[in-house]
């Protein structure tokens, strides 16, 4: 069975700092091509334009909660992405400051699609203090 591509979540609260992050990882010179799934919970998405202008793909996804009302269009994405494999190394999930991140990394174990082709691999949590 080939590699599975790596999953990053990347989540935290509103201004916690996550978009910086982001934006940092992919600004560096590190090698790696990243595609990047933003997700945003209003309609009118604000981090998407915050994020470097760079090689990497970004998807956003808006109008709601990656942890529950748009885990289908997660689902969607991840499996677009894998008709694409070989264009990036690892995926980065950002998600709104209001998710709860337990039911994104859920979507790798309890989706067949999903799990044959890509893995969970951290969840990192971005906390001001």
């Amino acid at each position: 069975m080939p590699d599975k591509v790596p999953v990053t979540v990347l989540t935290g609260y509103l201004g916690a700092g996550k978009t910086t992050l982001l934006n940092r990882i992919l600004s560096e010179p590190h090698g790696r091509k990243y595609a990047v799934i933003v997700n945003e919970f209003g309609e009118i998405g604000i981090d998407n334009d915050l994020v470097v202008g760079a090689d990497e793909e970004i998807f956003e996804m808006n109008n709601g909660c990656v942890c529950c009302t748009v885990r289908g269009d997660l689902v969607r994405i991840i499996d677009g992405l894998m008709r694409r494999k070989g264009k990036f190394d690892a995926i980065i999930v950002e998600t709104t400051g209001l998710a709860d991140p337990a039911p994104v990394a859920q979507t790798f174990f309890m989706d067949d699609n999903v799990g044959r082709k890509a893995k969970l691999d951290a969840v990192v949590t971005v906390a001001d203090a």
